[in-house]
């Protein structure tokens, strides 16, 4: 019988890449959607466009929260 014992260490940047992952392809879908994505920093709000443009302005077609 063998000994395999996952240790935090080894799982981390697994788990890490994978939520990387599924992060590039929610945003990625946003954009072939026409969805801004949207990030917080130091508390305020900025909307990267499908366009690439980042602004912190709502667009007018974005979904409400």
């Amino acid at each position: 019988m063998s000994d395999t014992t996952i240790h935090s260490k080894d799982l981390s940047p697994l788990l890490t890449k994978l939520g990387n992952r599924g992060v590039k392809k929610a945003q990625d879908e946003n954009h072939r959607l026409g969805i801004a994505n949207v990030y917080f920093k130091n508390g305020k709000m900025y909307y990267q466009l499908p366009n690439g443009d980042i602004t912190t302005r709502k667009p007018k077609n974005h979904p409400q929260l």
